[in-house]
């Protein structure tokens, strides 16, 4: 049943494995055959694999099966924001697409990430984009910090305290992307703290337009594994956004991000 969707947000992990001081240790194991199982029968057959920010910096399982699965997955990495360029580089040449900046429940002051020049020199060399997830509401305050010219992508729907247009995250989003692509992950809608996700899809489709709008399951949907359902989480994000979209946000816009192809 392949429809070649993509989905750009997973995880893959191993029970009890995370860095020390970790908020979330998992007790369970996602592993790859399982995505690749549950994404084969909704028909996604290439996926975006993202560093869950339990493991750190130490991002060696993500890149061995990038280099197994060259055509099928590209990745999101975890790195310090004092990484030497060669190691992107490194990354780039193994599947690697983007840098996550993970801020959901802490500080999201950043001075280290504001000053690492070499990060966005590197970002702008590799034709990468920083990848960010804030709490609701704090998106705003973390673009204040970063490059104007960053290309971005943000995770589940940038969590805005409202859905309507002259909420701040909007606004922020809109200013930065008149000057750098912008894209918004339409995941984790359980992570919304009761924002309604049909309306924020709507409104993002009004003022960003379905170009900057990727789809991921967010399988297996750490500390809400209850949604962790591939048909389900298809089916409302299709509803949502509408079968005129669907094609550009399921295959078009995720394999120009992460490929460099236009469908």
């Amino acid at each position: 049943m392949s429809k070649n969707w993509i989905d750009t947000h997973f995880h893959v992990f191993n029970a009890g494995v995370a860095v020390e001081g970790a908020r979330y240790v998992p007790q369970y194991s996602a592993r790859l055959s399982d995505w690749m199982q549950h994404a084969r029968h909704v028909g996604v057959t290439r996926g975006v694999w993202v560093q869950p920010s339990f493991l750190g910096t130490d991002n060696r399982l993500m890149i061995d099966a990038l280099e197994s699965h060259p055509d099928k997955l590209r990745g999101i990495a975890v790195v310090s924001p004092v990484v030497h360029i060669e190691t992107l580089k490194t990354m780039h040449q193994s599947g690697v697409r983007g840098i996550r900046l993970n801020l959901s429940g802490v500080s999201h002051d950043i001075p280290e990430w504001t000053q690492s020049d070499n990060i966005w020199e590197a970002i702008h060399t590799l034709g990468w984009h920083l990848e960010v997830h804030t709490d609701q509401g704090k998106l705003p305050q973390v673009l204040r910090q970063i490059p104007s010219d960053t290309p971005l992508v943000v995770d589940h729907m940038a969590k805005p305290l409202e859905a309507c247009a002259s909420d701040p995250t909007l606004l922020a989003l809109k200013k930065h992307a008149s000057l750098a692509p912008v894209y918004v992950k339409l995941s984790g809608a359980y992570r919304l703290g009761g924002v309604n996700p049909a309306a924020l899809t709507s409104l993002l489709l009004r003022e960003l337009g379905p170009s900057a709008l990727l789809w991921g399951s967010d399988w297996p949907c750490t500390n809400h594994e209850q949604f962790a359902n591939f048909e389900t989480l298809i089916d409302k994000a299709h509803e949502w956004m509408g079968a005129e979209s669907i094609e550009q946000v399921m295959i078009h816009s995720p394999c120009e991000l992460y490929w460099g192809l236009g469908q």
